[in-house]
């Protein structure tokens, strides 16, 4: 796996990622063109059905570790991204949205799967959070507009920030089901409650306490520069994900707990992290595109038929419903009710949450990725042209002037405003105060301390 061929083609895909990312960023930004599906192209490109240089399998070791760190940064760039102060501000908008909002709709979707699909209660549930997971990275060129109302900007920034963490625990628990054939018993309840809720969290409080703690004593005696601390942030996220899997707890809620130390503790270091930090994660996450393009994602059209069809559409029309419902009694406009409802959209997250069973090796696993990755296409491709139309929609071309005729001249400047005085004040008024004045409190002095000289006269 290591040869010097491999190695010599992941530099190779890694430089090109960067220069694809660099150079159409501007486009990207201007058009609402998604990225996303860029990379997928370009994975699509490079893969089996184009040059042939990347053919990667379910089993492809290289999958399980960038599908694993893509998780990781995933979830800590979730955390480390969040506004403590504003989460607390609007705490009944964040718990309306990642409460009945992000668990309707997965038990909606589970729903779905179980009676159309066929599919037993546990994998349902799976596919279910999984789907009901609304990708950040494919929500930043909404984020972006200035138009948006604020509202469901914050709403979507904190579903996109916070529903893995809560959608994460109900596939491990769903993945103890389909591992035993039996019901669990209260031993095994005990000891899966342990893993998820102390040992993972656990491990990433400890991970994140002991590093903010070592920086802040080095910070103070020595001093670190400031790029460097970013890269300090990802250092935690990976020690906080490999402490908690060494205690048998969950790597992925451990990276969470260790992100959320360090915005509570040392906001300097969060800034540092989004400064430096996050364009590294985000150029992770592309990579993982496009590894899913070169062939994987496009196993969704395997699963084509009637059933999986109406699947897709319940999947993709079922949050935009229960949104919906929710919202009408948060003040928001009409507008900003569809705009938060209609904008779910699914990607990696997705993709990444249904790969834990698959790693895992549960029976019907693969089957529970193909049809999430035919919901991630049809969501692709609906929400990323939904985004290029709003903004064509928006968009305002520059007022024209009318056209001036043979006789007409152009309109003559304003005059300038004179300040007048009323009738009776005296109007000897020197043009300059006493140098004095500039440094004391003279009565035509300026709040910063600096003279302002000035003319007014009297009207007749």
């Amino acid at each position: 796996m290591f040869s010097p061929e491999f190695l010599g083609a992941s530099l190779a895909l890694i430089g090109i990622i960067i220069l694809v990312a660099a150079l159409l960023s501007g486009l990207v930004e201007r058009s609402g063109l998604p990225q996303v599906a860029i990379f997928l192209i370009l994975g699509a490109a490079l893969g089996p059905a184009g040059l042939g240089l990347l053919n990667f399998t379910l089993e492809s070791p290289a999958v399980y570790v960038v599908a694993t760190l893509s998780l990781v940064l995933v979830l800590f760039t979730d955390a480390i991204g969040l506004d403590i102060t504003e989460v607390r501000r609007y705490r009944a908008l964040a718990l309306l949205v990642l409460g009945p909002g992000t668990l309707f709709s997965a038990a909606l979707i589970a729903l779905a799967g179980w009676g159309l699909l066929g599919l037993a209660p546990a994998a349902a549930a799976i596919l279910g959070a999984s789907l009901a997971s609304t990708d950040p990275v494919l929500l930043r060129g909404l984020l972006h507009r200035r138009d948006l109302p604020e509202a469901s900007r914050l709403a979507l920034r904190l579903e996109s920030g916070l529903n893995d963490v809560v959608l994460l625990p109900i596939v491990l628990v769903a993945m103890a089901f389909l591992k035993r054939e039996t019901s669990l018993s209260a031993m095994d309840w005990a000891h899966l409650g342990l893993d998820l809720f102390v040992l993972g969290p656990g491990a990433g409080v400890a991970v994140g306490l002991l590093a903010v703690a070592a920086l802040d004593l080095v910070r103070r005696r020595v001093g670190v520069r400031r790029d460097y601390e970013s890269l300090y942030s990802l250092g935690v996220a990976f020690t906080a994900y490999a402490a908690a899997e060494a205690v048998h707890g969950s790597g992925f809620l451990a990276a969470f707990a260790a992100g959320m130390i360090i915005i509570i503790l040392d906001v300097e270091l969060c800034d540092c992290f989004l400064e430096y930090g996050e364009t590294t994660a985000e150029m992770a996450l592309l990579f993982t595109f496009v590894l899913f393009g070169s062939s994987l994602i496009w196993s969704g059209f395997s699963v084509l038929g009637g059933g999986a069809l109406l699947f897709t559409v319940i999947a993709l029309l079922g949050r935009p419903a229960v949104f919906l419902a929710l919202l009408l009694r948060t003040g928001l406009d009409r507008r900003g009710r569809v705009l938060t409802a209609w904008f779910g959209p699914r990607g990696l997250s997705s993709l990444l949450l249904v790969l834990l069973p698959v790693f895992a090796g549960l029976p019907g696993s693969e089957r529970l990725f193909a049809l999430c990755c035919l919901v991630v296409l049809v969501s692709i491709a609906l929400h990323s042209g939904s985004l290029m139309l709003l903004m064509r929609n928006t968009r305002r071309p520059a007022p024209k002037e009318p056209p001036l005729g043979t006789g007409d001249r152009p309109p003559a400047p304003a005059p300038p405003q004179i300040m007048l005085e009323p009738p009776g004040v005296e109007d000897r008024i020197p043009a300059l105060d006493p140098p004095s004045s500039i440094f004391g409190t003279s009565a035509n002095s300026s709040p910063s301390g600096i003279t302002t000289p000035h003319r007014r006269i009297r009207p007749p």
